[in-house]
Protein backbone atom coordinates (compact mmCIF):
# COMPACT_ATOMS: atom_id res chain seq x y z
CA UNK A 1 0.00 0.00 0.00
CA UNK A 2 2.93 2.67 1.16
CA UNK A 3 4.34 1.88 -2.41
CA UNK A 4 1.14 2.13 -4.40
CA UNK A 5 0.57 5.48 -2.31
CA UNK A 6 4.29 6.92 -2.91
CA UNK A 7 3.49 5.99 -6.77
CA UNK A 8 0.27 7.87 -6.78
CA UNK A 9 2.05 11.20 -5.32
CA UNK A 10 4.54 11.07 -7.34
CA UNK A 11 2.57 11.08 -10.87
CA UNK A 12 0.31 13.82 -9.06
CA UNK A 13 3.44 16.23 -8.52
CA UNK A 14 4.80 15.12 -11.78
CA UNK A 15 0.95 16.08 -13.84
CA UNK A 16 0.88 20.03 -11.48
CA UNK A 17 3.80 20.67 -13.74
CA UNK A 18 1.47 20.79 -16.77
CA UNK A 19 0.10 24.01 -15.97
CA UNK A 20 3.37 25.59 -16.14
CA UNK A 21 3.69 27.25 -19.66
CA UNK A 22 5.83 26.50 -21.88
CA UNK A 23 4.50 26.39 -25.62
CA UNK A 24 6.59 24.70 -27.55
CA UNK A 25 8.87 20.91 -26.91
CA UNK A 26 12.14 20.95 -26.55
CA UNK A 27 13.68 17.67 -27.64
CA UNK A 28 17.53 17.02 -27.74
CA UNK A 29 18.75 13.52 -29.63
CA UNK A 30 22.29 12.18 -29.05
CA UNK A 31 24.23 9.03 -28.54
CA UNK A 32 27.33 7.29 -29.29
CA UNK A 33 29.09 4.51 -30.78
CA UNK A 34 32.04 2.34 -29.20
CA UNK A 35 34.77 -0.13 -29.84
CA UNK A 36 36.73 -2.61 -27.75
CA UNK A 37 39.87 -4.31 -28.30
CA UNK A 38 41.23 -6.32 -25.53
CA UNK A 39 44.03 -8.75 -24.23
CA UNK A 40 44.15 -11.15 -21.44
CA UNK A 41 46.58 -12.87 -19.44
CA UNK A 42 44.30 -16.02 -19.12
CA UNK A 43 43.14 -16.75 -22.85
CA UNK A 44 45.73 -18.01 -24.53
CA UNK A 45 43.93 -18.33 -27.66
CA UNK A 46 43.46 -14.81 -27.35
CA UNK A 47 47.18 -14.79 -26.70
CA UNK A 48 48.49 -16.01 -29.61
CA UNK A 49 45.67 -13.63 -31.67
CA UNK A 50 47.38 -10.53 -30.58
CA UNK A 51 44.11 -9.92 -28.63
CA UNK A 52 40.83 -8.80 -30.06
CA UNK A 53 38.88 -5.73 -31.31
CA UNK A 54 35.33 -5.13 -31.96
CA UNK A 55 31.94 -3.89 -31.50
CA UNK A 56 31.03 -2.64 -27.84
CA UNK A 57 27.79 -0.95 -27.83
CA UNK A 58 25.60 1.47 -29.92
CA UNK A 59 23.86 3.94 -27.51
CA UNK A 60 20.45 6.31 -28.25
CA UNK A 61 19.82 9.36 -25.89
CA UNK A 62 16.77 11.63 -26.00
CA UNK A 63 15.75 14.36 -23.97
CA UNK A 64 12.98 16.18 -23.53
CA UNK A 65 10.72 18.98 -22.02
CA UNK A 66 7.42 20.41 -22.73
CA UNK A 67 5.01 22.32 -19.98
CA UNK A 68 7.37 21.71 -16.96
CA UNK A 69 7.73 17.78 -17.52
CA UNK A 70 11.13 16.32 -18.16
CA UNK A 71 12.53 13.01 -20.23
CA UNK A 72 15.74 11.38 -20.17
CA UNK A 73 16.16 7.91 -21.49
CA UNK A 74 18.58 6.22 -22.64
CA UNK A 75 18.50 2.91 -24.93
CA UNK A 76 21.65 0.66 -25.49
CA UNK A 77 22.26 -1.80 -27.98
CA UNK A 78 25.67 -4.64 -27.06
CA UNK A 79 26.23 -7.98 -28.84
CA UNK A 80 23.83 -10.50 -28.38
CA UNK A 81 26.39 -12.30 -26.42
CA UNK A 82 26.72 -9.29 -23.61
CA UNK A 83 22.37 -8.97 -23.25
CA UNK A 84 21.73 -7.09 -26.33
CA UNK A 85 19.25 -4.13 -26.30
CA UNK A 86 18.40 -2.47 -22.41
CA UNK A 87 17.00 0.13 -21.62
CA UNK A 88 19.80 1.78 -18.89
CA UNK A 89 17.92 4.80 -18.00
CA UNK A 90 14.04 6.11 -18.81
CA UNK A 91 12.62 8.80 -16.43
CA UNK A 92 10.02 11.67 -16.26
CA UNK A 93 10.70 14.49 -14.13
CA UNK A 94 9.71 17.58 -12.37
CA UNK A 95 11.39 20.97 -10.92
CA UNK A 96 10.05 22.44 -8.26
CA UNK A 97 12.76 24.95 -8.64
CA UNK A 98 16.07 24.73 -9.21
CA UNK A 99 17.28 23.25 -6.54
CA UNK A 100 14.24 20.58 -6.32
CA UNK A 101 13.64 18.05 -8.83
CA UNK A 102 11.31 14.90 -8.28
CA UNK A 103 11.94 11.89 -11.52
CA UNK A 104 9.71 9.10 -11.52
CA UNK A 105 10.99 5.62 -13.50
CA UNK A 106 14.44 3.91 -14.55
CA UNK A 107 16.46 6.23 -12.23
CA UNK A 108 20.17 6.18 -10.75
CA UNK A 109 20.09 5.12 -7.49
CA UNK A 110 21.32 7.70 -4.94
CA UNK A 111 23.82 5.36 -3.43
CA UNK A 112 27.48 6.09 -2.60
CA UNK A 113 29.99 8.42 -4.84
CA UNK A 114 27.72 9.55 -7.95
CA UNK A 115 27.32 9.43 -10.88
CA UNK A 116 30.51 7.04 -10.89
CA UNK A 117 32.63 5.94 -7.94
CA UNK A 118 35.49 5.69 -9.99
CA UNK A 119 37.50 6.89 -13.77
CA UNK A 120 38.24 4.20 -15.66
CA UNK A 121 36.48 2.28 -18.09
CA UNK A 122 35.75 -0.77 -15.85
CA UNK A 123 33.99 1.38 -12.73
CA UNK A 124 35.06 0.38 -9.35
CA UNK A 125 34.80 -3.22 -7.82
CA UNK A 126 31.20 -1.58 -6.37
CA UNK A 127 29.44 -2.13 -9.50
CA UNK A 128 30.19 -5.94 -9.85
CA UNK A 129 27.71 -5.97 -6.73
CA UNK A 130 24.95 -3.45 -7.40
CA UNK A 131 26.59 -0.18 -5.81
CA UNK A 132 27.48 1.81 -8.27
CA UNK A 133 25.47 3.39 -11.34
CA UNK A 134 22.47 1.73 -10.15
CA UNK A 135 19.24 2.08 -12.10
CA UNK A 136 15.64 0.77 -10.82
CA UNK A 137 12.00 1.64 -11.21
CA UNK A 138 10.61 3.73 -8.99
CA UNK A 139 10.59 7.48 -7.45
CA UNK A 140 13.24 9.70 -6.40
CA UNK A 141 13.21 12.94 -4.82
CA UNK A 142 16.52 15.34 -5.17
CA UNK A 143 17.39 18.59 -3.38
CA UNK A 144 20.54 20.36 -4.64
CA UNK A 145 22.32 23.12 -3.16
CA UNK A 146 25.83 24.94 -2.83
CA UNK A 147 26.68 22.98 0.26
CA UNK A 148 23.69 20.59 1.08
CA UNK A 149 22.87 17.73 -0.87
CA UNK A 150 20.45 14.88 -0.57
CA UNK A 151 18.23 12.48 -2.06
CA UNK A 152 15.15 10.48 -1.07
CA UNK A 153 13.60 7.78 -3.08
CA UNK A 154 11.50 4.56 -2.90
CA UNK A 155 11.94 1.77 -5.72
CA UNK A 156 9.08 -0.67 -6.05
CA UNK A 157 11.79 -2.84 -7.88
CA UNK A 158 14.66 -3.41 -10.26
CA UNK A 159 14.40 -3.40 -13.87
CA UNK A 160 10.95 -5.48 -14.66
CA UNK A 161 10.69 -7.15 -18.24
CA UNK A 162 8.45 -10.10 -17.71
CA UNK A 163 5.53 -9.18 -15.07
CA UNK A 164 4.82 -13.18 -14.72
CA UNK A 165 3.74 -14.01 -11.10
CA UNK A 166 7.03 -16.39 -10.80
CA UNK A 167 9.00 -14.55 -13.58
CA UNK A 168 13.08 -14.81 -12.95
CA UNK A 169 15.05 -11.55 -13.24
CA UNK A 170 16.04 -10.96 -16.90
CA UNK A 171 19.61 -11.18 -17.60
CA UNK A 172 19.58 -8.81 -20.28
CA UNK A 173 19.85 -5.49 -17.67
CA UNK A 174 22.56 -2.50 -17.91
CA UNK A 175 23.29 -2.46 -13.80
CA UNK A 176 23.51 -5.76 -11.61
CA UNK A 177 20.68 -6.94 -9.90
CA UNK A 178 19.74 -9.83 -7.42
CA UNK A 179 18.27 -12.21 -9.94
CA UNK A 180 18.36 -16.32 -10.76
CA UNK A 181 21.08 -18.97 -11.69
CA UNK A 182 21.39 -22.45 -13.12
CA UNK A 183 24.38 -23.90 -10.60
CA UNK A 184 24.39 -27.22 -11.97
CA UNK A 185 23.14 -26.57 -15.60
CA UNK A 186 20.22 -29.23 -15.39
CA UNK A 187 18.50 -25.59 -16.80
CA UNK A 188 16.34 -25.26 -13.74
CA UNK A 189 17.39 -21.73 -11.62
CA UNK A 190 18.48 -21.49 -8.36
CA UNK A 191 19.15 -18.79 -5.98
CA UNK A 192 15.54 -17.28 -7.48
CA UNK A 193 15.37 -14.14 -5.53
CA UNK A 194 14.24 -10.66 -6.48
CA UNK A 195 14.59 -7.20 -4.96
CA UNK A 196 11.35 -5.18 -3.91
CA UNK A 197 10.05 -2.12 -2.47
CA UNK A 198 13.64 -0.70 -1.18
CA UNK A 199 13.91 2.87 0.10
CA UNK A 200 17.08 4.94 -0.23
CA UNK A 201 18.75 8.18 1.24
CA UNK A 202 21.56 10.05 0.54
CA UNK A 203 22.90 13.19 2.14
CA UNK A 204 26.13 15.04 1.52
CA UNK A 205 27.79 18.57 2.15
CA UNK A 206 29.84 20.19 0.12
CA UNK A 207 32.64 22.99 1.71
CA UNK A 208 35.70 24.82 -0.44
CA UNK A 209 35.54 26.78 -3.57
CA UNK A 210 36.28 26.38 -7.28
CA UNK A 211 39.88 26.10 -6.72
CA UNK A 212 39.82 23.48 -3.82
CA UNK A 213 36.87 21.74 -2.55
CA UNK A 214 35.73 18.89 -0.66
CA UNK A 215 32.56 16.36 -0.50
CA UNK A 216 31.38 14.26 2.45
CA UNK A 217 28.34 11.96 2.11
CA UNK A 218 27.15 8.99 4.09
CA UNK A 219 24.15 6.92 2.15
CA UNK A 220 22.00 3.68 3.18
CA UNK A 221 19.44 1.28 1.57
CA UNK A 222 16.91 -1.02 3.08
CA UNK A 223 14.74 -3.13 0.75
CA UNK A 224 13.20 -6.88 0.58
CA UNK A 225 14.46 -9.90 -1.45
CA UNK A 226 11.30 -11.82 -2.01
CA UNK A 227 12.16 -15.92 -3.23
CA UNK A 228 10.55 -16.86 -6.12
CA UNK A 229 10.27 -20.85 -4.74
CA UNK A 230 9.80 -20.54 -1.11
CA UNK A 231 7.15 -17.01 -1.51
CA UNK A 232 9.29 -15.50 1.16
CA UNK A 233 10.37 -12.20 1.81
CA UNK A 234 14.25 -11.97 3.16
CA UNK A 235 15.69 -8.64 3.20
CA UNK A 236 18.61 -6.45 1.97
CA UNK A 237 20.65 -3.59 3.43
CA UNK A 238 23.66 -1.27 2.70
CA UNK A 239 25.54 1.92 4.11
CA UNK A 240 27.95 3.73 2.76
CA UNK A 241 30.75 6.60 3.71
CA UNK A 242 32.30 8.20 1.15
CA UNK A 243 34.51 11.31 0.34
CA UNK A 244 35.74 13.44 -2.76
CA UNK A 245 38.04 15.95 -3.28
CA UNK A 246 39.02 18.58 -6.13
CA UNK A 247 41.97 20.19 -6.22
CA UNK A 248 42.59 22.09 -9.51
CA UNK A 249 43.61 19.48 -12.05
CA UNK A 250 43.72 16.77 -9.34
CA UNK A 251 40.51 14.25 -7.60
CA UNK A 252 40.28 11.85 -5.08
CA UNK A 253 37.23 9.03 -4.16
CA UNK A 254 37.04 7.28 -1.61
CA UNK A 255 34.40 4.78 -0.09
CA UNK A 256 33.63 2.56 2.48
CA UNK A 257 30.79 0.27 2.20
CA UNK A 258 28.76 -2.56 3.89
CA UNK A 259 26.21 -4.31 2.62
CA UNK A 260 24.49 -7.62 3.68
CA UNK A 261 21.71 -9.69 1.78
CA UNK A 262 19.24 -12.37 3.98
CA UNK A 263 17.52 -14.64 1.14
CA UNK A 264 14.58 -17.25 2.18
CA UNK A 265 16.33 -19.77 -0.29
CA UNK A 266 14.84 -23.19 -0.35
CA UNK A 267 16.41 -25.89 2.02
CA UNK A 268 19.82 -27.08 0.54
CA UNK A 269 20.74 -23.89 -0.93
CA UNK A 270 22.97 -21.52 0.48
CA UNK A 271 21.70 -18.29 2.07
CA UNK A 272 25.53 -17.10 1.87
CA UNK A 273 25.74 -16.81 -1.88
CA UNK A 274 23.37 -14.92 -3.74
CA UNK A 275 22.81 -15.03 -8.11
CA UNK A 276 23.25 -11.34 -9.58
CA UNK A 277 23.06 -10.52 -13.04
CA UNK A 278 23.86 -7.86 -15.85
CA UNK A 279 24.99 -7.93 -19.51
CA UNK A 280 23.90 -11.42 -20.68
CA UNK A 281 25.21 -13.09 -17.55
CA UNK A 282 24.88 -14.11 -13.92
CA UNK A 283 27.39 -15.01 -11.11
CA UNK A 284 27.16 -15.67 -7.70
CA UNK A 285 28.59 -13.10 -5.09
CA UNK A 286 28.96 -12.97 -0.98
CA UNK A 287 25.53 -12.24 0.66
CA UNK A 288 28.12 -10.50 3.70
CA UNK A 289 30.58 -8.19 2.95
CA UNK A 290 32.82 -4.58 2.86
CA UNK A 291 33.95 -3.08 0.00
CA UNK A 292 37.28 -0.54 0.65
CA UNK A 293 37.60 1.96 -3.16
CA UNK A 294 39.84 4.43 -3.82
CA UNK A 295 40.38 6.33 -7.00
CA UNK A 296 42.60 9.20 -7.73
CA UNK A 297 42.69 10.91 -10.93
CA UNK A 298 45.28 14.27 -12.68
CA UNK A 299 43.86 15.56 -15.85
CA UNK A 300 46.78 17.38 -18.32
CA UNK A 301 45.30 19.74 -21.02
CA UNK A 302 47.77 19.26 -24.43
CA UNK A 303 47.40 20.77 -27.62
CA UNK A 304 47.98 17.44 -29.92
CA UNK A 305 45.71 17.64 -33.15
CA UNK A 306 42.47 17.29 -31.88
CA UNK A 307 43.63 15.54 -28.59
CA UNK A 308 42.98 18.39 -26.12
CA UNK A 309 42.91 15.95 -22.46
CA UNK A 310 44.82 13.73 -20.82
CA UNK A 311 43.17 12.17 -17.94
CA UNK A 312 45.64 9.62 -15.85
CA UNK A 313 43.84 7.49 -12.68
CA UNK A 314 44.52 4.67 -10.58
CA UNK A 315 41.02 2.75 -9.53
CA UNK A 316 41.65 0.23 -6.29
CA UNK A 317 38.60 -1.64 -4.77
CA UNK A 318 38.60 -4.40 -2.06
CA UNK A 319 35.74 -6.83 -1.39
CA UNK A 320 36.11 -7.96 1.98
CA UNK A 321 33.90 -11.14 2.65
CA UNK A 322 32.68 -12.00 6.04
CA UNK A 323 32.29 -15.44 5.70
CA UNK A 324 35.47 -17.18 6.50
CA UNK A 325 35.25 -19.59 4.24
CA UNK A 326 35.11 -17.22 1.26
CA UNK A 327 38.52 -15.85 0.03
CA UNK A 328 38.51 -11.98 -0.60
CA UNK A 329 38.10 -10.08 -4.00
CA UNK A 330 40.40 -7.72 -5.12
CA UNK A 331 40.51 -5.28 -8.52
CA UNK A 332 42.77 -2.37 -9.80
CA UNK A 333 42.99 -0.27 -12.57
CA UNK A 334 45.48 2.02 -14.04
CA UNK A 335 44.73 3.91 -17.35
CA UNK A 336 44.31 7.30 -19.23
CA UNK A 337 41.73 8.71 -20.79
CA UNK A 338 42.06 10.92 -24.21
CA UNK A 339 40.00 13.21 -25.39
CA UNK A 340 40.08 14.55 -28.78
CA UNK A 341 37.09 16.54 -30.07
CA UNK A 342 33.80 14.22 -29.62
CA UNK A 343 36.17 11.13 -29.47
CA UNK A 344 37.02 9.63 -25.90
CA UNK A 345 39.25 6.80 -25.28
CA UNK A 346 40.69 4.86 -22.65
CA UNK A 347 43.88 3.02 -21.87
CA UNK A 348 43.02 1.00 -19.10
CA UNK A 349 45.30 -1.80 -17.54
CA UNK A 350 42.82 -3.85 -15.30
CA UNK A 351 44.05 -6.25 -13.00
CA UNK A 352 42.29 -8.43 -10.86
CA UNK A 353 42.29 -11.66 -8.43
CA UNK A 354 38.80 -13.58 -7.81
CA UNK A 355 36.94 -10.37 -10.18
CA UNK A 356 34.29 -12.59 -12.99
CA UNK A 357 35.35 -9.78 -15.20
CA UNK A 358 39.35 -9.80 -14.30
CA UNK A 359 39.76 -13.74 -14.50
CA UNK A 360 39.28 -17.34 -15.43
CA UNK A 361 36.75 -17.74 -12.09
CA UNK A 362 33.53 -16.45 -13.33
CA UNK A 363 30.97 -17.77 -11.53
CA UNK A 364 32.45 -18.58 -8.26
CA UNK A 365 35.00 -15.06 -8.16
CA UNK A 366 32.76 -12.78 -6.15
CA UNK A 367 31.16 -15.59 -4.23
CA UNK A 368 33.72 -18.17 -2.25
CA UNK A 369 36.21 -17.55 -4.62
CA UNK A 370 39.34 -19.29 -5.02
CA UNK A 371 42.21 -20.09 -2.66
CA UNK A 372 44.72 -20.77 -5.47
CA UNK A 373 43.46 -17.46 -6.95
CA UNK A 374 45.90 -14.99 -8.59
CA UNK A 375 45.77 -11.72 -10.09
CA UNK A 376 44.93 -11.83 -13.33
CA UNK A 377 45.78 -8.83 -16.15
CA UNK A 378 43.46 -7.65 -19.04
CA UNK A 379 44.82 -4.62 -21.42
CA UNK A 380 41.62 -2.54 -22.33
CA UNK A 381 41.34 0.19 -25.25
CA UNK A 382 37.72 1.26 -25.44
CA UNK A 383 37.35 4.23 -28.14
CA UNK A 384 33.58 5.90 -28.56
CA UNK A 385 32.13 8.56 -30.63
CA UNK A 386 29.64 11.06 -28.95
CA UNK A 387 27.11 12.75 -31.05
Amino acid sequence: MFSKITLIIGFMLLSTGALQAQDKPEVEIGGAVRFNYNLSSWKEGQKKRGGDFGYDVFRINAKAKYKGIKLNAEYRLYSEGFGGGMLKQGWLAYDFDSKNEIQVGLTQVPFGITTYNSNNWFFSLNYYIGLEDDHDMGVKFTHTDKNWNYSLAFFKNAEELRFGNNSDVSNSRYSYDVASIDLDGDGVLDLRNKEVNQANGKLSYTIGNDSINHKIGTSGQFGGLYNLDTQKMGSHYAAALHYELKYKRFGVKAQASKYKKSSKNPNGQSNDLIAMAAYGGSYLVAAEGNTYTLGVSYTVPVKWGPVSSLQFYNDYGYLEKLNSDFNDTSMNVTGVLVTAGSVYTYFDIAAGKDQPWLGPNWTNGLGAGAADAKWEVRFNMNIGYYF
